[in-house]
């Protein structure tokens, strides 16, 4: 009787892994780390804004307009619970999305304010936390490449035959993606390198 189990236990993960189960498997952890790590790189942002802020406020003081703007978007992206269920969720990623994209374009009109302040363009501090940002934005756009690439091969191997008999048996959905208007917008870092160009004249700092 115990050889019989065993037999059919072995005679059951043969059929499964050569209905894609284990493949399925595999990529699906796939996804979950490219994710994991998606959410970790937009945290080291997120954990920039306030000395960013902090430190442009010592030189503009009179960027309240700003400093208020990025304020909200960090509120904003804070506000969202992050689950591992919000990956698979097309409304909830797309509300994520939106989120961190206000949040670029603020820390973008942030980083904009120094050309007017040579003095802050000046401060190693600023100059550091500059360079964090800069490669904070290369590893987000790596970190979803890598991402929107996992779910592309996941997506494909659920919908592919036998595997999709397998993925529908254990309930395996389609998952979300990031949606782009532009894939070269993934692929290259926002540009926070403001050169050696002329600046304009400094305000008073206070």
């Amino acid at each position: 009787m115990k050889s019989l189990r065993v037999l059919a236990l072995l005679l059951l993960a043969t059929m499964l892994a050569g209905c894609g189960y284990n493949s399925i498997q595999k990529q699906d952890e796939v996804v979950k780390a490219q994710w994991s790590e998606v959410l970790n790189q937009y945290q080291r942002r997120a954990d920039l804004v306030p000395n960013l802020v902090n430190t442009v406020k010592g030189y503009a003081t009179h960027e309240e307009k700003i400093f208020t703007e990025v304020a909200q978007a960090r509120s904003r992206v804070g506000s969202i619970q992050v689950t591992p269920e919000l990956a698979n969720d097309p409304d909830a990623l797309a509300k994520f999305q939106a989120a961190q994209g206000q949040l670029t374009g603020a820390l973008s009109r942030l980083m904009a304010v120094s050309e007017s302040y040579p003095n802050l363009k000046a401060d190693g501090v600023f100059q550091n936390l500059q360079a964090q940002l800069e490669g904070t934005e290369n590893r987000i756009s790596v970190a979803r490449n890598r991402y929107i690439q996992a779910v592309q091969q996941y997506n494909s191997l659920i919908r592919t035959f036998p595997n999709n008999l397998t993925a529908k048996m254990f309930g395996y959905q389609v998952k979300p993606n990031f949606s782009v208007e532009n894939e070269k917008a993934i692929s290259t870092a926002p540009t926070v390198d403001f050169g050696t160009g002329t600046p304009a004249p400094a305000a008073s700092a206070h």
